[in-house]
């Protein structure tokens, strides 16, 4: 019996050690990991930093940055426009079933048009650019890293900074604004033609009702959100290809995760930028 209660003891002794370097090992584990996180978040401020700094002081590299304006802007059109045209169609049949149990029917254009110029528009316009220009800008600066590409520059004189980081950065900043209203638009357009000729929403009251309760704030709050959802993305994808790890492996981790952390930092801004404009921009 006393043998029992001895080895019985010593279990429970070794049970709580064991919980007990468990949670130890978790502890240091999380603080580890939130170091990282803020390390980065340091070194993201500082590249910001630095690009302005570029920016400001330096005059702009116009022919790479034009280029990049047109890989950004003009080649995401498409994917734009198909997002904008399908969500305002969506958007403006979903709004007209719920409606139509309650006859506010008319209801359905300003709200389609306050929901593309508020949110849908420029949320959306930035998380498909935030998958395409994000994940290309990632992939090419991480293989000119991989391939040594960023040492070579500095040896020569020329900082990868000014050369690579600010047209892409000045691009984006330019050419998502231009995307999200395009966005709007088609949204607008697209809710429109599906209310009146699909719905059978009386026109003059649907475009009237639209007239009525949209705004030039309505308008302006989403296009502020796109520059600064344009320099998230292009700060978080730079910094993700400058920071990639060796080899094939490196390159791809770097591309997910400036698609996924874009994408996310896209979705948490905006709402605190809602609050923000809700309270400078009233409804």
């Amino acid at each position: 019996m006393r043998d029992v209660c001895v080895y019985g003891g010593l279990a429970t002794v070794w049970a709580l050690s064991y919980a007990a370097r468990g949670i130890m090992e978790t502890v240091q584990r999380f603080r580890q990991f939130v170091i990282g996180q803020l390390n980065q978040l340091g070194s993201m401020l500082l590249l910001l930093l630095d690009i302005f700094k570029t920016t400001f002081s330096k005059r702009p590299r116009w022919r790479e940055t034009v280029d990049q304006m047109y890989k950004i802007g003009w080649q995401s059109q498409a994917v734009v426009v198909v997002t904008g045209a399908f969500t305002g169609m969506v958007f403006a049949v979903q709004t007209y079933l719920q409606f139509h149990k309650v006859k506010m029917d008319t209801a359905v254009g300003p709200v389609v048009s306050v929901a593309m110029t508020r949110e849908l528009g420029p949320v959306l316009t930035a998380l498909m650019v935030a998958g395409r220009v994000g994940a290309a800008i990632a992939a090419e600066l991480g293989t000119m890293k991989v391939t040594e590409q960023l040492d070579s520059m500095r040896s020569m004189g020329t900082a990868p900074v000014d050369y690579l980081a600010v047209p892409r950065f000045i691009a984006l900043m330019v050419g998502l604004p231009l995307l999200t209203a395009e966005a709007m638009f088609f949204g607008i357009f697209s809710g429109y033609f599906v209310g009146v000729h699909m719905c059978g929403i009386d026109q003059a009251y649907f475009l009237n009702h639209m007239y009525q309760f949209t705004s030039a704030k309505d308008v302006a709050s989403g296009l502020i959100k796109s520059v600064f959802f344009g320099m998230f993305i292009a700060l978080i994808s730079t910094y993700k290809g400058f920071n990639a790890a060796e080899g094939a492996e490196g390159v791809g981790r770097a591309t997910t995760e400036a698609v996924v952390v874009s994408s996310l930092t896209v979705l948490i801004a905006n709402f605190f930028l809602t609050v923000v404009f809700s309270k400078i921009i009233p409804v």
